[in-house]
């Protein structure tokens, strides 16, 4: 029995606002979907993030239906999460990935966690925040009790550990379930594999670079999917790497060396296939950063998607080194080091996320997000409010509205 394992596709993500970017990213997923069929696997396993939001565009929909339909034509099903881009932190929401049900995709949701392929468990849950860390470890604990009836299992989950996460996290890894065969995560967009439990804990990484600082990642472990062998004692796990359509060019240059840099640069991508993307750092700037940019601009434009230029001034330390120097830098992180002296972490936690949630403009999550906080800590109700369903009482009445997707919620994730 052999597997594939993905996640953090993305789908319809426009980085940078630019429309080649976001056909990057479809095109990434096509060759990673024509490599599993080549492959020859029994199934798919997408653990989250396949799209970029919870409303993805028709141009990423239809991108991930040309996949599915593509696997379903060899015969491999696959099953699938929602991230916590692709998942509504609104009460009685839907992912969009049930879109998908008819034409096979297997949703794992709170209503179904499980399935069977065989004699293999699959089980799962999507995105938790960490502000329901407490509904989560329950939850996890039902399913770690449904796998001790199988020998081979699988847990799908889009979350952050500690033990690779850093400082922002939903769980720890004392909290992980231990007596699973596989762990196929998703969230983390670098490759990690570590042995776990009484198997292997992995995440894929993304299928393209999401944000620029994952371009030096991508060059020591690559992009893309993995292979999994499921029929030993423990699993066997292959690394299948996808070339990315477009480079990242990451370069510090002397002002006072500037034309030689333009032209080493110039050089260097002049044959490339595809525009790339240029991040350039220029020291000891003396002179008016506009004309120094006008001069990179009309040497490199040509050649180049984008140019994002970093200018440090003479006698000026580089933003690199400053960051370097202080990890906490930015607005999300000043806040997180503000929050420690006031010992309350569930509070904390709730501050973060609700800035998360308000720098993107999402007030109906902010407040869905508020109101299960209070559920869960002052009216002392021990229950899922973030995935929450009701009974359907009259079957015939009108379905429950979720954007531009008219369903019932029970009816779609059963």
């Amino acid at each position: 029995m052999k597997f594939a394992h993905l996640a953090d596709t993305h789908l319809g993500y426009r980085q940078f606002g630019l429309i080649e970017r976001e056909k990057d990213f479809y095109e990434v997923f096509e060759k990673v979907i024509d490599k599993i069929i080549e492959e020859k696997v029994d199934f798919v396993i997408h653990s989250g993030d396949l799209f970029e939001t919870a409303r993805p565009s028709p141009n990423a929909l239809l991108a991930f239906q040309k996949g599915l339909l593509k696997l379903k034509g060899a015969g491999i099903p696959m099953y699938a999460i929602a991230g916590n881009h692709d998942v509504v932190m609104r009460k009685g929401s839907i992912p969009p990935q049930v879109i998908f049900k008819k034409l096979g995709l297997k949703v794992i949701s709170p209503i179904n966690t499980n399935y069977m392929h065989g004699d293999i468990f699959i089980a799962g849950l999507p995105y938790y925040p960490s502000s329901q860390s407490k509904v989560l470890k329950s939850k996890l604990s039902e399913l770690s009790k449904k796998a001790a009836n199988h020998e081979k299992s699988i847990l799908v989950l889009h979350q952050g550990i500690d033990k690779y996460f850093g400082y922002q996290y939903e769980l720890e890894i004392g909290e992980v379930p231990d007596n699973f065969n596989y762990y196929a995560m998703g969230h983390i967009h670098k490759y990690i594999n570590d042995n776990f439990g009484a198997g292997k804990l992995v995440y894929p990484g993304s299928g393209e670079i999401w944000k620029a600082k994952e371009w030096e990642d991508y060059l020591e472990n690559g992009k893309g999917f993995v292979l999994v062998d499921f029929d030993g004692p423990k699993p066997l796990v292959k690394r299948v790497k996808i070339d990315i359509p477009r480079e990242f060019i990451k370069r510090s240059l002397d002002y006072n060396n500037l034309e030689s840099g333009i032209a080493g640069i110039r050089e260097t991508i002049k044959d490339f296939d595809k525009k790339p993307i240029l991040d350039l750092t220029i020291n000891n700037v003396d002179s008016d950063t506009g004309i120094v940019y006008d001069i990179i601009k009309q040497e490199l434009e040509d050649l180049s998607l984008m140019i994002r230029p970093t200018f440090n001034m003479v006698g000026e330390e580089s933003i690199d080194a400053i960051v370097n120097q202080n990890e906490s830098l930015g607005p999300k992180e000043l806040l997180i080091e503000q929050l420690k002296g006031y010992g309350n972490g569930d509070v904390n936690t709730l501050a973060v996320e609700l800035y998360e949630y308000l720098s993107k403009d999402k007030t109906d999550e902010a407040k869905e997000l508020v109101t299960q906080f209070y559920d869960e800590h002052y009216r002392n109700v021990d229950e899922d409010v973030e995935f929450k369903t009701e009974e359907v009482e009259n079957e015939d009445a009108p379905a429950e509205e979720s954007g531009d997707i008219q369903v019932t919620f029970n009816e779609v994730l059963k």
